[in-house]
């Protein structure tokens, strides 16, 4: 740096910092040698805070406000350097500007699934994301514990600390929770209130604060997801046996279909064979009523012209029988845990096991919900055809 350069800094005797990027956190004043002048004026505006280090420690803070930097307000520097009441000349001293505004929609998210125990689904794997705000609470802590000598510290570079720290305290909470699964997304804000609190103690040590945590998402792998879809299809369609029932009608009556070509080329195909078969009837009866037989007209009978086939009425359709109904399958809960499907005929032996009784809780496609085996028309003669118990031998009578 020239002469110049030099006597032009000794000259400059307004600080200030004014920032347009929305990311930077804190940034130096840069000064040639740290030269400030005394009765310099300083202007920190809202949502900043100006942090003075003289060789290497931290000095005065200053908040919003215009300041002349004179003894009277720079207490901690004055004492440092000694200085008496009677100082005018330049001091050293390096001076930091913090962002203390919020910096908003900073994300966060689990990278691997957290692994938890549900009460419905047994163990499972959740992930989630949400979004938080930070902002600098102690700049002289923050400037101690974080930033250092950085002169232009951003978000970027204390977010992933910042997110390490949310996952593990969100992982511990989701797991002490035992909130089922299904009831999450109804809980979102408790968890983040949660987090919140759990992770305060740490930010504060960084110097800051966490004045809004939300948790936007909570949900399942997507192989979990796609076997939820079909057990909620399931619960959605209802009686599955007339389910099936009404596809294969609806397909049957759809032009150009496969379901409705194999029908009608089965059904072409029973007409014409019992048209075949009926004309063919008719005609031996007449021939043979003429006299005419296999091998032609039988000797003596009157001369005639053999028998023409004469037009008959159009068959019936064959009917078809319509598909055969499926039976319905039972699941059994045990100890809090499905088991099954079992038939109908495989329950009354679990009734004659004992193992089944009118209270256990079983529950079939197109049921809403468990329900008790005894509230169930179709189970229910399972119990009432069952034999009382066998009584007591009597004892036999001491001779």
């Amino acid at each position: 740096m020239g002469i110049l350069d030099f006597l032009s800094g000794e000259f400059i005797d307004v600080i200030e910092w004014t920032d347009d990027t929305r990311d930077t956190m804190v940034w130096r004043f840069e000064r040639y040698d740290h030269a400030i002048k005394y009765g310099a004026k300083l202007t920190v505006r809202e949502g900043q805070a100006a942090v003075f280090v003289h060789e290497g420690q931290i000095a005065d803070v200053f908040k919003p406000g215009l300041y002349q930097l004179e003894t009277n307000n720079m207490p901690i520097l004055t004492t440092l350097q000694h200085w008496d009441h009677g100082f005018h000349s330049p001091f050293k001293s390096e001076i930091y500007f913090v962002n203390t505004t919020r910096f908003n929609d900073q994300k966060w998210g689990t990278k691997n699934p957290v692994i938890c125990r549900d009460s419905e689904f047994g163990m499972v794997r959740l992930r989630a994301f949400g979004s938080y705000s930070m902002r600098v609470a102690d700049p002289a802590k923050f400037m101690s514990e974080i930033v250092g000598t950085d002169g232009e510290f951003t978000a970027d570079e204390i977010s992933f600390q910042i997110r390490n720290v949310i996952v593990q305290e969100f992982s511990r909470v989701v797991a002490a929770s035992q909130v089922p699964v299904l009831d999450m997304a109804a809980n979102t804000a408790d968890f983040g209130k949660l987090v919140t609190k759990a992770i305060e103690p740490t930010i504060a040590a960084y110097g800051l604060s966490i004045p809004e945590f939300y948790v936007e998402n909570i949900s399942l792998p997507d192989a979990v997801e796609a076997v939820l879809d079909k057990r909620t299809s399931m619960g959605i369609v209802g009686d599955l046996n007339r389910y099936m029932q009404f596809n294969a009608a609806e397909a049957m009556g759809q032009p150009g279909s496969g379901a409705s070509a194999g029908m009608g080329t089965a059904m072409g195909a029973g007409i014409g064979a019992g048209m075949g078969m009926a004309m063919g009837s008719q005609m031996a009866q007449g021939q043979i009523a003429q006299g005419w037989g296999p091998w032609g007209q039988a000797p003596g009978a009157a001369p005639g012209i053999a028998p023409q086939p004469t037009a008959q009425p159009t068959a019936q359709p064959v009917a078809v029988p319509p598909p055969v109904p499926a039976e319905t399958v039972w699941h059994v809960a045990v100890n809090g845990q499905a088991s099954g499907p079992y038939s109908r005929a495989a329950l009354g032996q679990q009734v004659t096991s004992g193992e089944l009784s009118r209270d256990t809780l079983v529950w079939s496609p197109g049921q809403d919900g468990w329900k008790a085996a005894g509230e169930i028309a179709e189970l229910a003669p399972l119990f009432t055809l069952q034999p009382p118990p066998v009584p007591p031998v009597p004892p036999v009578p001491q001779a």
